[in-house]
């Protein structure tokens, strides 16, 4: 069957989740969470007084280049706001562009114009622009952007440039958002292996050592359909400790397989990591899941639900650490989305070369991005030298030299 979901269903994502686990219909992916578009009472000046606080920059020698100053009303902990109407921007700017923000004394910032921060991919940056709406955000996927750039209202005003990039260079990366469902059955999987349905494998990019590292879908949670062939997989592989990206421990006590799972028997760390990769929680508890690892025994098995994106970011951290190369990072973060979508009535299709080079490109964006906002550089993602700059990125964490040292020897 046809497969829609709108913008309103994905808020709605966790009890979708919850009803595919008793119903037949493939359940929709959104990749990391929502957020609610911003009310009326939010906007901070009507039509008139925006569009008098924006002025065209004439002296860049582009008539499209728009100059707005951030006033403290527009600056808050998550997005900064734009005092200028969603209708009169988009006379200049469509859905789907790619433009330039210049945020001046802090960043520079290649971003998609999209109608929810959920469109971008997760620690994804946009420019939220919605029709009717009195101002634009700068908003980030599962984050807090002014946060993130280091950005108060003390600081305010602050000097924002906006200019045309790529015409129409996201409108692939919108569709992406629509395509991605999954189902719970293996049935609709015909040419995947089981392994390749639990979405479970061994980690073998370059450097890391065999039987050391292993990635999954949850072992324990039954929503996916994928649990019980994760779990008895990991008990194949001799996994002994389990680092769980996405639960507290009582509420994995709740699942119905905890207690007769391969799972409880051994080593488990319980982190329950916000979808947040910049923030403070996830920092502290990525730290506290490597110090884990460090204390306990391989083969070590990393997983959140879909072992997706806290997972996919986690390992990629990992891997880069042991000295992969971008091409390892990609294809290994790829290789997820390739056993999760894409179900179309009933059966899995295949990801084309596009597709998969579309998931590629997030995670390199990804580590670039949260390496950034701890001042570590990364010029050239793609043939980057990720060992030292990962290094200083766990040292940022918290952790000391020795301990980086004493995990690169776990993972050997």
């Amino acid at each position: 069957m046809t497969k829609k979901r709108s913008i309103l269903a994905e808020l709605l994502f966790c009890v979708l989740v919850f009803l595919a686990c008793n119903d037949t219909d493939s359940i929709p992916v959104v990749i990391g969470g929502s957020e609610p578009e911003t009310s009326p009472e939010e906007t901070a000046a009507t039509d008139s007084a925006a569009t008098d606080s924006v002025t065209t920059d004439s002296t860049a020698g582009d008539s499209s280049r728009l100059h707005f100053v951030l006033g403290e009303n527009e600056i808050t902990s998550s997005n900064l706001y734009l005092s200028y109407p969603a209708d009169s921007f988009l006379t200049k700017f469509e859905i789907g562009d790619i433009i330039t923000v210049t945020i001046v004394g802090y960043d520079t910032l290649d971003i998609p114009v999209v109608e929810s921060s959920n469109d971008a991919p997760i620690a994804g940056i946009s420019l939220k622009a919605v029709s009717g709406s009195k101002e634009l955000a700068l908003t980030i996927h599962n984050g807090r952007l002014a946060e993130i750039l280091g950005i108060t209202v003390e600081k305010a005003p602050i000097d924002v440039y906006i200019s045309m990039k790529e015409k129409g260079g996201f409108l692939f990366g919108l569709e992406m958002r629509y395509f991605q469902y999954m189902d719970y059955y293996t049935v609709n999987y015909p040419d995947l292996s089981i392994e390749e349905f639990a979405n479970f494998r061994e980690v073998r990019t370059t450097g890391m050592g065999k039987n050391k590292l292993y990635r999954s879908s949850s072992p324990v949670d039954l929503c996916l359909g994928r649990n019980f062939y994760a779990d008895s997989l990991a008990k194949e592989a001799g996994v002994a400790t389990f680092i769980n990206l996405a639960d507290t421990e009582d509420n994995a006590r709740t699942f119905k397989s905890f207690d007769s799972s391969y799972y409880s028997t051994q080593d488990v760390i319980f982190l329950a990591l916000p979808v947040e990769f910049f923030s403070k929680p996830f920092k502290e508890g990525l730290a506290k899941g490597f110090r884990f690892m460090i204390e306990h025994d391989a083969p070590y098995l990393v997983h959140c639900t879909y072992g997706m994106d806290r997972t996919g970011f986690t390992i990629a951290v990992l891997e880069a650490l042991m000295g992969a190369t971008s091409d390892d990072i990609k294809k290994d973060y790829a290789k997820t989305f390739t056993n999760y979508f894409n179900v179309v009535d009933g059966r899995q299709v295949a990801l084309n070369e596009e597709q998969a080079g579309f998931f590629e490109a997030v995670v390199l964006k990804n580590l670039k991005a949260v390496y950034h906002a701890e001042g570590i550089e990364i010029p050239d993602a793609s043939n980057a030298d990720w060992a030292p700059a990962t290094e200083k990125y766990l040292e940022k964490l918290g952790m000391t030299p020795k301990e980086i040292s004493d995990l690169k020897d776990k993972l050997k």
